[in-house]
């Protein structure tokens, strides 16, 4: 079927199973918006007073449900405020994708109203940026942004949309979402290799941050100390997995 851009961006949500997004409305993204509007029965809208809070929103929510968090900002100051939730999604390991809208694609690098290059401002804080040129490839940009961002060790990814492309049309077929991709990092070997070097380690530590948490490993990683006897510290994000008065948590 023939859809615009604005309402591929709403059908990928949709395929995705993205039921809350966080946002503050401006000029540029203004068309996918009104297609939200639509379908507001189905994805809930929570608008913000500042585009910063939609990134932090968005973060908050991912880290809550385990789903990843959506947000949505307009161009130039609206994607520039968006920096610090992307930083700190990225820094904390948290599935984050960050919809933006920037001038019209005639109109890029060329200094026009509240024009940034937001695929650069991004690309150090996210584990990666998509700048949308062509509609055909938007649904595609999206399904990977969604996949990117909770494959592997989870973190934030973006995608800007030039305006004119939200009004474009093309030829979409909806997909089912794809399942993030994972991998078995080490081998039994090597797990009894690291078991024979914290055996034979005349001091060993175990040093601990909030990937336990994230994913869920706060007992094993109890289990682990207490039946090593193994001392540990931690970082503050994995503050709590093992108790204040635990004799073997140093701090």
């Amino acid at each position: 079927m023939q859809l615009n851009g604005a309402e591929i961006v709403i059908e990928c949500l949709k395929e995705q199973g993205v039921d809350t997004v966080f946002g503050y409305p401006g000029g540029a993204i203004l068309n996918v918006y009104d297609e939200l509007y639509k379908h507001r029965d189905e994805i809930r809208h929570i608008l913000t007073s500042h585009e910063q809070g939609a990134s932090h929103a968005a973060d908050g929510y991912a880290r809550s449900t385990g789903k990843v968090g959506v947000c949505f900002a307009t161009s130039g100051p609206g994607a520039t405020n968006i920096v610090t939730g992307l930083a700190t999604a990225n820094m904390d390991s948290v599935p984050v994708v960050a919809i933006t809208c920037n001038v019209g694609v005639s109109l890029l690098g060329k200094d026009s109203f509240q024009e940034v290059y937001t695929e650069g401002i991004s690309f150090p804080i996210t584990k990666h940026s998509f700048a949308v040129r062509k509609v055909e490839n938007l649904a595609d940009n999206l399904r990977d942004a969604f996949r990117i961002a909770k494959s592997g060790r989870p973190g934030p990814v973006l995608v800007d949309v030039p305006k004119d492309i939200t009004a474009q049309k093309c030829e979409f077929v909806s997909k089912a979402a794809e399942a993030a991709r994972t991998k078995n990092l080490y081998t039994q070997d090597q797990i009894k290799e690291a078991a024979a070097l914290v055996n034979n380690a005349r001091k060993p530590l175990v040093y601990y941050g909030g990937g336990v948490v994230s994913a869920d490993a706060s007992e094993i990683l109890y289990d682990l100390v207490h039946k090593a006897n193994l001392p540990s510290c931690h970082t503050i994000m994995s503050s709590g997995v093992l108790s204040y008065s635990d004799p073997l948590n140093i701090g």
